[in-house]
């Protein structure tokens, strides 16, 4: 199957953060960071013009996007889910809320509902040891989340899913 087309907002974005870095020592990371800020992925087909601006082969540059799991390939949902991976949320119970989370949505990791509402993405510290464990919705943080606080959140964070 092939990649669907950009638009030409979309090219034009890749084509500004190409300008805007391309001559930075260690151009890549800034560059990928920033097509992901403006796009919320990095479409596979801007691959050839990103090697292209940094003098890198395309499996280079994929190599370093595949690498990264802060970076996508594919558009996100509608809200972005990240639970919190980290020994002190792990110690807290995180994988029975994983199980949960991933029951009640019907995806894994690095997956998105099938009406495009919630990307689910594991994280590896949220900085909220103190109330693990902890998920973020859209940037919001939260603590103490257990299944059923999981469920109340779906309801008023995420209109349900």
């Amino acid at each position: 199957m092939s990649e669907p087309e950009l638009s030409a907002e979309e090219v034009e974005a890749v084509e500004h953060v190409l300008a805007e870095h391309r001559l930075r020592p260690g151009a890549l990371l800034p560059i990928l960071h920033a097509i992901q800020d403006r796009l919320g992925f990095i479409p596979p087909t801007t691959l050839p013009r990103i090697a292209d601006a940094v003098n890198l082969s395309r499996a280079e540059v994929h190599g370093v996007i595949t690498f990264y799991h802060d970076f996508r390939t594919a558009p996100p949902g509608r809200h972005l889910l990240q639970l919190c991976r980290a020994e002190s949320c792990q110690a807290m119970g995180c994988d029975r809320l994983e199980a949960s989370v991933k029951a009640r949505l019907n995806i894994d990791f690095y997956e998105t509902t099938a009406d495009g509402a919630v990307t689910l993405e594991p994280v590896y510290c949220l900085g909220n040891c103190a109330l693990s464990p902890a998920i973020m919705i859209d940037g919001e943080l939260h603590g103490r989340v257990s299944a059923e606080k999981f469920e109340q959140l779906l309801q008023t964070e995420l209109g349900s899913t």
